[in-house]
């Protein structure tokens, strides 16, 4: 592991700031031991010699004033490691969660075991939080210390060397003991702190699946057994813990044994010089008051690299989070260049704030496909199809058949690898999609996913998230457009009781009409709809198709569906049911 990865101070610009301040920190500290320890040796010379307080008075309050100077700039250097610690954890989390979900890609939270190394969405979700966290130390502690490891040896060498050239040889001779035994212990450590946090992210990864999981495992009895699996690897990472903490604790035994050796043969050989008269009083105290500040940086950051190894190890996956996507991406150019009829991309113009028209024409479908990055089967392949301007398309077919991922790229979560989708504003000219800006393509859109996500806000503000500016009026009318007005009403405070994280307090047939009254309050010209009905009695079902043919009046609809009663529903005149197989060109072969 590097002292200092370069990349940080590439990738964060707070680092850079941080150095420059933790710099010049170190060069004034630096001045002011060497300071210190000048007026220390006088003062004590000057009273063993019976000096009174009118000649040394001064050089007291100056050794006083430099401990002060010495303490404010070690809190200077702090404070500003502190705040650059918090923007630099801050830039690399939003390059995180951009790198996962802001390029409106569909990203693949698959296990570990794929092909390009990907860790498991829990594991991100470790890295994002607690990983980075421990980067604290590395800059509140480590940093500074290492600058001063830099700087403050080789300023006291030189004084050393200045005032007594023996013992400047003894300390040049045993200085870079302190860095050999620094290397071997390291190179030791960084195994075990590697695998110490393999086990936090497996740990961290697990639970969130157990978490989100648990109703399952409960109903099918097996929430014991994982438990037992969360106690096993918990206990794994508390051994690698324990044992890693014993290392860097021993570590820091070696070293300030190492140091105080080193001292002590300092000490050792000025007390003979000074005993034989070889040496003066004054500088022997100067010699033995910088010694131990010649071995003290070095020491302390040997402590310190051990306890910012966690955070190190977190930024360093970041990195490797974020260099497999730029490799991907340089692949992916790679490979479009060895095609001659591969277009260049759309240039794509900057979003304006407000809805396509485009959302409210039509859209056509023209040999598109779609092949998910380490797969060999494509989810989507030539697929033709064209849905005119307030049609209402019905799509069915077997699962796998690439129904939701349709879906996905009307979403823009994801662009086609083959073939072209092209939309048509009522009155105007074919485009290609990917020239609209993808925020305003949405927000043309009502989306009701097959399991909505509710948040533990109240019932209105679930409600309005597609419409923030919504007042309650709109928000009423658009719960009981959905048939949700009624149980909502019967709620203890209504409109604002708190649902609870993803809807706990409502019946799976409740939150999917909230989420068409979010549908209705977002009042999009483009609704799409996957599988609003499954998993729902026949009772609900009914209630949701009733709210969905209110929402689908005069909007472009597409439906994706199992369930035969959409087909005999009253979505009007302009409903056409398509089975996605047979709108492939790989069907006909």
């Amino acid at each position: 592991m590097k002292p200092l990865d370069p990349r940080l101070v590439r990738t964060a610009g707070a680092v850079r700031t941080h150095l420059a301040v933790t710099v010049v920190s170190g060069v004034l500290i630096t001045g002011l031991i060497l300071a210190q320890a000048w007026l220390l040796a006088e003062v004590i010379t000057g009273a063993w010699a019976g000096e009174g307080m009118d000649a040394l008075g001064w050089m007291i309050a100056a050794v006083a004033a430099v401990a002060v100077a010495r303490a404010l700039l070690s809190y200077v250097a702090e404070t500003s490691a502190l705040h650059s610690a918090a923007r630099t954890k801050s830039q690399l989390r939003r390059k995180l969660v951009a790198h996962v979900t802001g390029s409106g890609k569909v990203w693949l939270a698959e296990g570990g075991d794929r092909e390009d190394g990907s860790p498991k969405a829990g594991e991100l979700v470790t890295l994002a939080t607690r990983g980075l966290d421990a980067l604290d130390e590395y800059f509140s502690r480590y940093l500074p210390q290492l600058v001063l490891a830099c700087i403050v040896p080789f300023a006291v060498l030189a004084v050393v060397f200045w005032a007594d050239w023996i013992s400047g040889i003894v300390i040049l001779v045993t200085l870079p003991l302190i860095p050999i035994f620094m290397a071997l212990i390291g190179m030791h450590t960084q195994q075990r702190i590697d695998r110490q946090w393999r086990l936090l992210s497996r740990l961290g990864g697990h639970f969130l699946d157990v978490v989100e999981g648990l109703p399952t495992l409960a109903v099918f009895r097996r929430a014991k057994a994982q438990a037992a699996i969360i106690r096993k690897v918990g206990e794994d990472h508390r051994s690698a813990t324990m044992g890693t903490l014993r290392i860097a604790f021993l570590s820091a035994f070696a070293l300030e044994l190492l140091a105080t050796l080193a001292v002590a043969l300092v000490a050792v050989e000025v007390g003979l010089r000074l005993l034989g008269g070889h040496m003066d009083y004054q500088t022997a105290l100067l010699v033995l008051i910088l010694a131990p500040e010649a071995y003290l940086p070095l020491r302390e950051v040997g402590a310190r690299f051990h306890a910012s190894m966690e955070g190190v190890a977190a930024a360093d996956q970041v990195f490797t989070e974020l260099d497999r996507k730029r490799g991907a991406a340089a692949r992916a150019g790679a490979e479009g260049e060895e095609h001659e009829d591969r277009k260049a991309p759309a240039p794509t113009s900057a979003p304006t704030g407000t809805a396509a028209p485009a959302a409210a024409g039509d859209i056509r479908f023209e040999g598109v496909g779609l092949l998910y990055p380490g797969r060999d089967v494509p989810a989507l392949s030539g697929l033709d199809l064209t849905v005119r301007a307030g049609e209402h398309l019905l799509l069915t077919g077997p699962s796998g058949s690439g129904k939701t991922t349709l879906l996905s790229l009307l979403l823009r979560l994801g662009e086609p690898t083959e073939g072209r989708i092209s939309v048509r504003a009522p009155g105007g000219e074919w485009t290609p999609m990917d020239r609209i800006p993808a925020d305003d393509w949405r927000l043309g859109i009502a989306w009701v996913p097959q399991h909505p996500y509710l948040f533990d806000v109240s019932v209105a503000d679930n409600i309005r998230l597609g419409a923030p500016d919504a007042d309650m009026k709109r928000v009423r009318e658009a719960a009981r457009l959905a048939e949700a007005d009624g149980f909502v009403s019967a709620l203890p405070d209504g409109y604002e009781t708190r649902l609870g994280e993803r809807g706990a307090r409502l019946s799976a047939g409740q939150r999917q009409r909230i989420a068409l009254a979010r549908a209705m309050c977002r009042d999009a010209p483009l609704v799409l709809l996957d599988e609003p009905t499954a998993h729902l009695d026949a009772e609900n079902a009914a209630s949701v198709r009733t709210a969905v043919t209110r929402l689908l009046a005069g909007r472009t609809a597409v439906i994706v569906a199992h369930d035969t009663g959409w087909a005999e529903s009253a979505l009007g005149e302009n409903l056409r049911t398509a089975e996605l197989p047979l709108l492939t060109r790989g069907a006909h072969r």
